[in-house]
């Protein structure tokens, strides 16, 4: 087993988990990292490396040609921008015994598409918009609205205004490619990781609350044991006709799970999800290879969890 960490730039925990994933299966088996970059620290820590060419359609067929010359058997995409690549050409690569461990293209066009996203009609999804016109005409509230403001596609916080007046919503839209607007809803965020079967049944999910987020990668991460939002959570998840390792964007009002976004691909702080008992990893390279995943347990952390990324220093 050669498995391919895909953008694996310094994600050094998710290269380390899925190391460890590995071996539970194959003792010999190993982990490529591959990126654009070769000043990675992903490279230090891997059993190969490939500096890889941008994942564009141009590039396609020399990407390929590597996969196989490199003897990769399975691909974990680790970044928003390549998902959609790697996903429209699932069923080729399975043709060549190369398995691709994330959801089918359909599904992820829908999460990468925020206003598609807040659009799609399934409940507890904060609804999106093009305009504040179209927010008033919707949503007709009698109270002076407080709105978010973000680009429609693409990740990262910084392009996000929170808690606007309606002045200041307009002006922050303009320096945005293609804005969409939410009401903004004050609350406690949360993220759940989960992962779903190949037939979209979620086996496990975890919730998490980001307390420390520093350039917008939690640094500091606590699981909330005995989640009440389970049941909404499966229901959305198997809606959005999900597979494979995702993490649900929520935030909690009054008691209730309102839902921001998802992302189809394994988290920043996801290694969290897998301390807690959702195995997602090794699940994802179980089902690849035919294993019942019904027969695998689940057992999850029935206390709390806290997840501190700080720098440490290695020797080499």
């Amino acid at each position: 087993m050669n498995v391919l960490l895909s953008s694996a730039s310094n994600k050094v925990p998710l290269l380390k988990a899925l190391q460890c994933a590995v071996k539970r299966i194959d003792n010999k088996g190993i982990v490529t990292a591959g990126d654009l970059s070769s000043q990675v620290l992903t490279r230090h820590f891997c059993d190969a490396f490939w500096q890889m060419p941008p994942t564009t359609q141009e590039n396609a067929d020399e990407i390929i040609a590597q996969l196989k010359h490199r003897r990769i058997t399975h691909i974990l995409p680790s970044r928003d921008g390549e998902l959609l690549f790697w996903a429209r050409r699932k069923n080729n690569l399975k043709s060549a015994n190369i398995q691709v461990l994330i959801s089918d293209e359909s599904a992820i066009e829908l999460c990468l598409d925020k206003l598609r996203f807040g659009q799609c009609g399934i409940p507890f999804i904060i609804p999106s918009f093009e305009s504040i016109e179209e927010v008033k005409t919707v949503i007709q509230d009698t109270q002076p609205s407080r709105y978010v403001v973000k680009e429609r596609f693409g990740a990262g916080s910084k392009a996000v205004g929170l808690n606007l007046n309606e002045n200041d919503a307009v002006q922050h839209a303009k320096g945005l490619s293609s804005p969409i607007f939410q009401l903004y809803k004050a609350g406690q965020e949360i993220s759940v990781d989960a992962w779903l079967t190949k037939d979209h049944l979620v086996k496990a999910a975890v919730c998490r609350v980001r307390d420390l987020v520093v350039n917008g990668e939690s640094q500091i991460t606590y699981t909330l044991p005995n989640c009440p939002f389970t049941a909404q959570v499966t229901q959305t998840l198997s809606k959005l006709a999900l597979s494979g390792p995702v993490v649900l964007q929520g935030i909690i009002i009054d008691g209730a799970l309102h839902i921001i976004e998802c992302n189809s691909r394994f988290g920043g702080a996801s290694t969290l999800g897998i301390k807690a008992g959702v195995d997602s990893l090794y699940w994802s390279l179980c089902e690849s290879i035919g294993e019942d995943i019904d027969s695998l347990p689940v057992d999850l952390a029935s206390h709390k969890i806290t997840q501190i990324r700080a720098a440490t220093d290695y020797y080499l």
